[in-house]
């Protein structure tokens, strides 16, 4: 049986082919469009699907789509609409309202004893200073219960009315793409959340487990909770819409000047260095969590974010966020755990792009394991939708053994690549080990090998590396790569090494190969790597085995033999704001770019043409922060 998942057009537009169960074939529309996070029918992914997998496009069974049409959508978000006045009064938000006055009127003072790079002053620390206007209209809706529920009223008709137009244009153009390829009448509709709940049980491997999943907003939800177990997956409860912890958490990105649904993970790192005990209790005052349910009081008001960004330092709002996104998934994971005895623990969904909340999840009591999809994110829901359609038809979908799903590219099609640049190379038969003893000698290498990963993360097939001593890394080579980032670089380790540098490893080993989870490190992981650990003392690495990565792993033991080191920052290969790269033309566009000083691409060796001037500038950029 032939299947092909299609995730949500609105963004991160993903194609994946599965055939008896299996991912053969996945992609994302961005990589091969190079807009981040492209939206749309995914035209580029299903062609170069098809040509990968030599499948006719009649040959396919079914299409998998995890959204209902416009009329159906529109008809949850009405639903949720109604259901959200009727169990909250105007006046919900008035303890969360106070205990805001008591901390602005408290003497807050920010404590900057741990200085955050790319924060360098105490006025950078905070958001600058808006027009009068918006600071009234700000300072009016934090001193009124009353305003505060009717502007979050306000913004939730006019969200439904935007998202009907918006789902009523995508059934359009879903059906439309669908019809170049003869396939409109095979498609297949799921409930959003239902395709993350089978990502993840599936994906793991597990007999049985407690299934969470948690985004923005999808099919009336923003989240629900499942069993799985041998009939395949049952829900038990549902978090309806606006009671979302994806929009609580970009409501703050958005404040701190981030945008939204693309830069969460800064909020994670920099909400490390700040405190929350100044304003957590503000935002707890607006959760009810009861029976294992998530209510949200004026959920979708963003402008009491905007109030505390305005009012207090950037890390203290960041820490009150994570701090508050963690205490309220805890509580309610732990009802579900308690309720159904489970064990093991598999979620999915955008909120679970944050590493430290699946960490909290894992130190609950009683769980024994924890499975993160990989690419939690909508852009994973392709690969659930067409999940549930095996399930339907007694198939079990296949666990993952890794996510290398993308497209792979000759010798030839390389050095065509390299050709067309006018650059030069050497070729090794073991570039490994030549890779492995570049970066032992703290030179930067991209490499490129094998097929493309699947989801956001790299993971050592399109990977930038180098060695994790110096702490300093985290600045000149995002400077290098124009990047600005609170979090370090991520850690790839010796799977067979990695008890030695983290710390509660048991149950996390399949869902560290795909850098999900934070860990806290071993003071020799502190030692040796102190650039891959936080100010926090975690990381989050990528544990990589010759079952996994055959290729990979042999440069990490080559640089362990030279350094004693088992482990190397692995970063996203591709410059700031863009994809990973997919093709070797991008692969030689962004190493150029980016003044890398090796490109290792298949067999094939290539030295930046700059390769000395980079160095000295190198040189000079790390001494002007030793000196800052």
């Amino acid at each position: 049986m032939r299947v092909l998942g299609i995730s949500p057009l609105d963004k991160d537009a993903t194609a994946s082919f599965m055939e008896d169960g299996q991912v053969v074939f996945a992609c994302g529309e961005e990589r091969l469009s190079r807009v981040k996070l492209q939206d749309g029918f995914p035209h580029r992914a299903v062609r170069m699907g098809l040509a990968r997998t030599g499948w006719d496009p009649l040959s396919i069974d079914a299409v998998a789509y995890a959204f209902f049409d416009g009329e159906g959508e529109t008809s949850l978000l009405q639903q949720a609409l109604a259901e959200d006045a009727r169990i909250h009064a105007s006046d919900c938000t008035r303890a969360s309202l106070a205990q805001l006055r008591h901390a602005s009127n408290n003497g807050y003072h920010l404590d900057r004893s741990q200085r955050i790079p790319g924060l360098p002053t105490e006025e950078s620390e905070f958001m600058p200073r808006k027009f009068w206007l918006k600071r009234t209209l700000y300072n009016r809706t934090a001193a009124s219960s009353f305003l505060d529920w009717h502007t979050h009223r306000h913004f939730f008709r006019q969200g439904v009315r935007i998202a009907s137009a918006d789902h009523h244009r995508w059934t359009r153009e879903l059906l439309a793409g669908l019809r170049e390829y003869g396939l409109h009448d095979r498609l297949r509709r799921f409930h959003h959340h239902d395709s993350h709940a089978a990502n993840s049980f599936y994906g793991s491997g597990f007999d049985q487990a407690l299934i969470v999943t948690l985004d923005g907003y999808g099919s009336g939800a923003a989240g629900g909770i499942y069993l799985g177990g041998a009939l395949g997956i049952k829900l038990l409860h549902r978090f309806p819409f606006p009671n979302s912890l994806g929009h609580f958490y970009e409501q703050v990105t958005s404040a701190l000047g981030f945008k939204p649904c693309r830069h969460e993970g800064k909020i994670v790192g920099l909400a490390a260095y700040g405190d929350p005990r100044h304003l957590k209790d503000i935002l707890l005052e607006r959760f009810v969590c009861t029976q294992g349910d998530i209510r949200m009081r004026a959920a979708l008001n963003p402008l009491l974010s905007r109030v505390l960004s305005a009012r207090f330092a950037k890390r203290d709002v960041a820490a009150a966020y994570q701090h508050v996104l963690e205490e309220v998934a805890k509580v309610t994971v732990a009802y579900w755990l308690q309720k159904t005895g489970m064990r093991n623990v598999v979620v999915s969904g955008g909120v679970h792009a944050n590493v430290k909340l699946n960490q909290r999840i894992r130190e609950l009591p009683g769980v024994e394991a924890i499975f993160v999809y990989p690419n939690m994110g909508d852009g994973g829901c392709a690969t659930g939708a067409a999940m549930l359609v095996f399930s339907h038809n007694g198939i079990r979908p296949k666990p993952l053994d890794n996510v290398y799903f993308g497209p792979d590219y000759s010798h030839d099609e390389i050095e065509n690549a390299l050709r067309r640049h006018g650059l030069a190379w050497e070729e090794y038969s073991a570039i490994e080990q030549q890779v492995a003893q570049l970066v032992s000698e703290e030179y930067i290498v991209a490499r490129f090998n094998g097929r493309m990963e699947y989801g956001p993360r790299a993971l050592g097939n399109r990977s930038i590396l180098y060695p994790a001593r110096d702490p300093a890394v985290n600045q000149w080579l995002n400077r290098q790569l124009g990047r600005t980032e609170f979090m370090p670089f991520a850690p790839a380790a010796m799977a067979d090494q990695a008890q030695r540098l983290f710390n509660n490893l048991s149950g996390c080993e399949k869902t560290a190969e795909y850098m999900t989870i934070t860990f806290d490190c071993t003071d020799t992981m502190k030692t040796a790597c102190p650039a891959a650990v936080h100010v926090d003392g975690t990381a989050r690495p990528q544990l990589v085995s010759e079952r996994t990565n055959p290729s990979f792993y042999k440069v990490l033991r080559g640089y362990n033999e030279r350094t004693g080191i088992p482990a190397l920052i692995n970063t996203s290969f591709n410059m700031h704001e863009e994809p990973i790269v997919c093709s070797p033309d991008d692969a030689v566009r962004a190493f150029l770019l980016g003044n890398i000083d090796y490109l290792a691409i298949g067999t094939c060796l290539v030295p930046h043409p700059k390769l000395a001037e980079n160095s000295r500038r190198r040189e000079l950029s790390r001494t002007e922060l030793a000196y800052a």
